[in-house]
């Protein structure tokens, strides 16, 4: 098939834009392939889950639907952690609910001397965190385990560091994009209102912080209040808000 025949069955099921990336991110052109992604595109697949890649932080991270895409609003989180961190600074840091391994990669790559863990519950998601973390390179830096947020002895060593992008989505929310709905159900939904992995990291965390250290969370629109209720009933001290590029609160810091 040639590439503006390919161009143009895609454009007339997405748009020029998808269609485009779609192209160009397809090492062979085929017939049946282009169809089928068409038809992917019509079903509101998104583009990652179709190529199976998406740019985060200036790095390429494979993604499938085990995982969730890496999403810009993610990325406050991780200038919030890089601007704390000075060049002496060399932390070892946790991250909870690990996906892509997008979140602890990035901090990686761009903080001198960071290492740490990478955690999820979900096997398929492991895997997919170990080959983006082998394919940047990093994997003496990072080790992948298999644990979740809701044991406080999940973990035996503290951090200088904890990071999390939880779930945190109410079930029935109607505010949920069509995309999302091709993301793994258990990294996008959570009980008690969309509360209730903060709930648990809130309980266990402490366990797993040196006296000095923070942690960083992504949180949902307008969770801020409550997220900060959660974590200063259970004793952690409120550092700051940071928000994303819309204007939004989109990450809270705590200390211990």
């Amino acid at each position: 098939m040639k590439i503006n025949q390919a161009f143009e069955i895609l454009s007339g099921a997405s748009n020029s834009h998808d269609a485009r990336i779609i192209i160009e991110n397809t090492k062979k052109i085929t017939k049946l392939k282009i169809w089928f992604m068409a038809r992917a595109l019509r079903r509101g697949v998104p583009v990652a889950k179709i190529i199976h890649q998406k740019w985060f932080y200036g790095l390429k991270f494979y993604t499938n639907r085990n995982t969730l895409d890496p999403r810009p609003d993610t990325e406050t989180l991780v200038a919030a952690v890089i601007a704390d961190c000075g060049p002496d600074i060399q932390p070892t840091i946790l991250d909870l609910g690990t996906g892509t391994g997008c979140i602890i990669a990035a901090l990686v790559k761009n903080i001198n001397g960071a290492t740490g863990i990478a955690a999820d519950i979900s096997l398929p998601a492991l895997r997919v965190a170990y080959k983006n973390i082998k394919e940047l390179g990093i994997s003496d830096k990072i080790q992948i385990v298999r644990k979740n947020f809701n044991k406080p002895n999940a973990f035996n060593i503290q951090f200088d560091i904890i990071v999390s992008n939880p779930p945190y989505i109410a079930y029935k929310d109607p505010r949920v994009d069509a995309g999302a709905k091709h993301d793994p159900r258990r990294a996008l939904y959570a009980k008690n209102n969309g509360l209730a992995a903060y709930e648990s990291i809130a309980k266990n965390a402490k366990n797993w912080l040196k006296e000095n250290g923070k942690i960083y969370l992504e949180i949902g629109q307008d969770q801020d209040f409550d997220v900060q209720e959660i974590f200063i009933k259970r004793g952690w001290v409120f550092d700051r808000t940071e928000k994303d590029l819309s204007g939004k609160e989109r990450v809270l810091v705590f200390s211990k």
